[in-house]
């Protein structure tokens, strides 16, 4: 049953549903080096991590510095062993960081890929139903409010492509010139 206020709750659900199950799909299909890369980068983002690290710091500069007295110094400064440890660490941090993100551009691709098929599915039943209304009036003949004859036939995909292509500018060229504006 359909309300005013939208789609039923019947109809959103399975809408979530669907969607949860391509997103528990994606997760599954990650390679391991993507798993470890995920489980790494949201362990580096937190406040924990960044606690770990102070404390770590301070308690290494203080022992090789001479203020913890029972422990002899291992890395005096300039902390030689330190600098090389968390060079490393920022090294592998990066990489992970990187194999993370390239994992969720292919997912924003995947989705950008998706929503366009929808959004091509949904400008086909449009044009089909605007054909439909079309054909109806002509049968009781009724005159349409706007005779746009346009609406109602098939959109040429490539030649709106090709006025977007126009319409913005080259990504690789800078130029102080506005995009030229599309023509229908």
């Amino acid at each position: 049953m359909r309300t005013d206020r939208g789609p039923t709750r019947a109809t959103v659900a399975r809408n979530v549903e669907q969607i949860a199950r391509l997103e528990a799909g994606q997760v599954q299909a990650r390679s391991v080096s993507e798993r470890v890369a995920g489980l790494v980068t949201r362990s580096a983002g937190t406040a924990a991590c960044a606690i770990f690290h102070a404390v770590w710091f301070a308690a290494w500069i203080l022992v090789n510095t001479g203020f913890v007295r029972r422990i002899r110094p291992f890395d005096p400064f300039p902390f030689s062993l330190l600098t090389t440890i968390v060079s490393l660490e920022a090294i592998f941090l990066s990489i992970w960081i990187l194999i993370s993100q390239n994992q969720m551009a292919r997912q924003a691709d995947r989705r950008e890929h998706l929503d366009l098929q929808i959004n091509l599915l949904a400008e086909q039943e449009s044009t089909a139903t605007l054909r439909l209304v079309q054909r109806l009036a002509e049968h009781f003949r009724l005159e349409p409010d706007t005779p746009d004859h346009a609406l109602t036939t098939d959109t040429d995909i490539e030649h709106v492509a090709g006025m977007v292509d126009e319409a913005l500018p080259d990504p690789g060229v800078s130029s102080p010139m506005p995009p030229p504006p599309i023509r229908s």
